[in-house]
């Protein structure tokens, strides 16, 4: 059994100095297949993503959080793509992120999106301060989740929320355990600032 006991090993190497849950963040696969959340716990997760900062503060993000052993987990997962599937039904909760994009006058919401990302953030390093780990994940078939769940047409499905504790790298197939070790990168901030300093 192979865990990722080093923890620091997966620290970014940062150019300046940033807040331990940023430097702890990363995106695993191998999650404890056995390990549950504490409903407290998510709904401290869930109350970081209600304080996010949006656009005329209409905080136009949804969510569905399906606990493992759930229907709406099954439902969720059954709507992932293969390479999702794989690992992701070890996650202790998935959480659905959904932009609410027109608003009840049938006005459309254009940062609704950007908003929704904003408090996907915040419940992603809220999450890492409280031990546990998440991946986002954009496989998946939108369609198939907004019907199962009957959404309104005004909601759009935009990503998906693994969260959960680290398990055994060993459980994954050979490119998803390759990757879940190999070294983590970014681009340096000099590609990334197109003007200034």
């Amino acid at each position: 059994m192979t865990l990722i006991t080093d923890i620091t090993s997966r620290n970014a190497d940062t150019e300046a100095p940033l807040i331990t849950p940023l430097v702890e963040r990363w995106s695993p696969r191998a999650y404890d297949p056995t390990a549950e959340v504490d409903p407290a716990v998510i709904r401290t997760i869930l109350e970081a993503a209600r304080w996010a900062p949006s656009a005329n503060n209409v905080q136009p993000w949804r969510f569905i959080v399906a606990r493992r052993g759930t229907d709406a987990f099954a439902t969720v997962h059954d709507a992932m793509l293969g390479f999702n599937q794989v690992w992701a039904d070890s996650a202790a909760v998935l959480i659905v992120n959904i932009a609410e994009i027109v608003d009840p006058e049938g006005k459309a919401r254009p940062w609704a999106r950007y908003d929704l990302g904003q408090a996907v953030a915040h419940l992603t390093v809220q999450a890492q301060h409280e031990g546990l780990h998440t991946h986002q994940m954009g496989g998946f078939d939108a369609a198939k989740i907004h019907a199962a769940f009957d959404l309104d047409a005004n909601l759009e499905v935009v990503s998906i929320t693994a969260i959960g504790v680290l398990g055994d790298v060993d459980t994954l197939p050979d490119p998803l355990r390759e990757r879940e070790v190999a070294p983590r990168l970014r681009k340096p901030l000099e590609e990334l600032v197109l003007v200034g300093e």
